[in-house]
């Protein structure tokens, strides 16, 4: 009975120091891609990108949970709370956005000219549509929340990827040769990857629910992690137009040191497919460890999002 208790409280020690670590991860990684990007300023609205990127990923996570892990169900309460932290993060996106567009710093943008921007340029038209999508992902969460079995998951999962998919579609690459289908491909394929992950550890809790969703987990993380990795690279490359910027340029800096992260992800996945993962299959891993685990490939994997956000905002 000590020993049970001893284990829970070691899960939740982790669980709690998950957040703050996530979040400390991502804001390392937009400081390493302003550092390959000196001696230009500090890209500040980096930050508001990666807010809705990393917690629009958990929440394209926690919606696809089921389907990965029928046994954990879905956590309505969470995704709504989540999806509420988006909503606002969006919005901050598309105020940057505004005064990039207009020439003028985000605290001299007044009402009337994000009235403007939004009705009349397609990047306002987009973060519009992409703020209602998730508007909607958190009232049908509340409502299931308060009602069980009155919403679909599928239909909140598609909502999802919709909502992570719209601005790559019309971002700096949608100018390229099949720009918007590689960026948005990208975008839903890294948030499946970052966000399924980032469910777990905030849902499974005890040794059996690692068990029933780990590997589950792997098996989709394989694809997701290397269509992340072509799909960014390819569409990095179209980008800078050859390998030579790869050195020379910020974009190109931050690029390579993207790309060489997502190598060393991918090299840690496959070392945890050989070892934690049938190790988790079989009960012979406890949760604190596996949660522990879990953290660690996440704390990497916000480094990684913390470059892609810096990246979408870097010319």
């Amino acid at each position: 009975m000590t020993g049970t208790k001893t284990g829970h409280q070691r899960v939740r020690t982790i669980s709690r120091s998950a957040l703050p670590v996530t979040v400390s991860s991502g804001l390392v990684g937009v400081v390493l891609a302003w550092a390959l990007i000196l001696p230009g300023p500090l890209p500040v609205e980096a930050i508001a990108r990666l807010g809705a990127d990393g917690v629009g990923a958990t929440v394209l996570g926690l919606t696809a949970l089921s389907r990965v892990a029928p046994h954990l169900g879905t956590p309505w309460r969470l995704l709504a709370v989540g999806a509420g932290i988006w909503l606002v993060a969006e919005g901050a996106v598309l105020v940057f956005d505004a005064s990039e567009v207009i020439g003028i710093t985000a605290a001299d943008l007044d009402a009337e000219r994000f009235g403007t921007y939004l009705v009349h340029v397609s990047g306002g038209q987009v973060g519009v549509a992409t703020l209602a999508a998730v508007a909607l992902i958190a009232g049908r969460s509340a409502l299931a929340y308060r009602r069980p079995g009155s919403t679909s998951t599928d239909v909140v999962l598609v909502v999802a990827a919709v909502a992570m998919a719209l601005r790559p579609i019309t971002g700096h690459m949608s100018q390229q040769p099949f720009g918007s289908v590689l960026a948005a491909i990208h975008a839903v394929a890294a948030a499946g990857w970052f966000g399924l992950l980032c469910a777990l550890t905030l849902v499974a809790r005890t040794r059996g629910d690692w068990a029933g969703a780990l590997p589950r987990y792997s098996a989709v993380a394989l694809p997701l992690a290397a269509t992340v990795a072509v799909t960014g690279l390819l569409n990095g490359l179209i980008r800078i137009g050859g390998i030579t910027p790869l050195l020379t340029s910020g974009y190109g800096r931050i690029l390579l040191a993207k790309t060489v992260l997502l190598l060393g992800l991918s090299t840690l996945g496959w070392w945890w497919r050989r070892t934690w993962v049938p190790r988790a299959a079989h009960h012979r891993m406890n949760a604190d460890a596996s949660l522990g685990r879990a953290v660690a490939e996440v704390a990497v994997m916000a480094v990684v999002f913390g470059l892609a956000a810096t990246l979408a905002v870097t010319a």
